[in-house]
């Protein structure tokens, strides 16, 4: 966990839509007691920082840079302010949503595209001056509008760290991939059920079972996943929401509890959350709660505490988690103008 060196509190970082009047990269410290974000600095040097991921040691944060061009970037945060470790990089791909780090690479989804870019991370954490690599997802799906292409949403490395899983909403499947050379290579593609629109993935702590929640479809995939064979088996398809939207729903970010009990889920249109009890290899919808603002994009858990970055609202709200049912109680907010996500440690 990235700490402030000052206080002791742990520490938060939200990206957020610079194009529409955000701040770029928030830093923010963790309230001991009660999960309430203190914001601190933000730095807005690279546009629409929309996601961002820490590396392990806690010293360096990369981001996304979602734009047309596209670009990814280094900042030192083992510090104050956040401080730019080198250039943003290109990633030759368009509106790069999501990056994960995989065997000593920054990996990013672009989603404009439908690809995945690999750029090498030198020991210090600053990033080489260009990607060692390309992977172009093709294919299409169903819905005439958002399927015509591919649209890699995001990725990641699995539980193992073998493998990098990327998450294709365009073609209605998940790619698992290694690095050859630097260069991502699919291990095998594993197809949803057509016009899903497959959007994020999160593993539960077991390490083989992986839910995916569905952008297009307001529902969640329940996935086994077999990390020896690198292999992803669509179980279930559960709803996320207790009756049907009135218009497109937009799911959005999912989260599991540490204990593996509970998912949760963001869905844009509904302004609510979703609680989900883990029930074996399926899952049982329990309800759902509004999200404190308006457009949640993504979700994240920290020490008993659930955070939404509502980006339409301007905020990052927080909830305890009730221990015995999964159940999120509205504890407070932050203004945060179009948040798009938050990370920690």
């Amino acid at each position: 966990m990235a700490q402030d060196s000052r206080s002791g509190r742990s520490r938060a970082f939200i990206g957020s839509f610079t194009a529409a009047g955000g701040p770029g990269l928030v830093t923010a410290e963790v309230a001991p007691e009660g999960g309430a974000l203190l914001l601190g600095t933000a730095v807005s040097e690279v546009p629409d920082p929309s996601y961002l991921v820490l590396a392990p040691d806690g010293a360096t944060l990369y981001a996304v840079s979602e734009t047309a061009e596209g670009a990814v970037a280094a900042y030192r945060v083992d510090g104050g302010r956040p401080e730019p470790a080198g250039p943003p990089v290109r990633v030759d791909g368009s509106g790069p949503t999501h990056l994960g780090l995989y065997a000593g690479h920054v990996l990013t989804a672009n989603y404009g595209c439908g690809s995945v870019t690999a750029v090498p991370v030198r020991p210090d954490g600053s990033l080489a001056a260009k990607p060692s690599g390309r992977l172009q997802h093709t294919g299409s799906g169903p819905h005439d509008r958002r399927q015509r292409g591919p649209h890699a949403h995001q990725v990641q490395p699995d539980p193992s760290g073998r493998w990098a899983v990327s998450v294709d909403l365009g073609t209605d499947s998940v790619r698992i991939c290694t690095l050859e050379d630097g260069v991502p290579a699919v291990h095998g593609e594993f197809a949803l059920r057509p016009g899903s629109g497959p959007r994020h993935l999160a593993f539960h702590p077991d390490a083989t079972h992986a839910y995916v929640v569905n952008e297009l479809t307001p529902t969640v995939t329940v996935c086994r996943w077999d990390a020896e064979a690198g292999c992803l088996r669509p179980l279930v398809e559960v709803p996320v929401l207790p009756g049907a939207p009135a218009g497109d729903a937009y799911p959005s970010g999912i989260a599991v509890s540490p204990d593996g009990r509970f998912v949760w889920t963001a869905t844009r249109g509904e302004d609510v959350l979703s609680i989900l009890a883990v029930e074996g290899e399926s899952l049982r919808l329990i309800g759902t709660v509004p999200c404190g603002g308006h457009w949640p994009r993504a979700l994240a858990e920290h020490d008993g505490f659930l955070y939404a970055a509502n980006e339409r609202s301007g905020d990052v709200t927080w909830f305890a988690v009730d221990e015995a049912t999964g159940l999120p109680r509205y504890e407070g907010s932050v203004s945060v103008t179009a948040a798009s996500c938050i990370v920690f440690g």
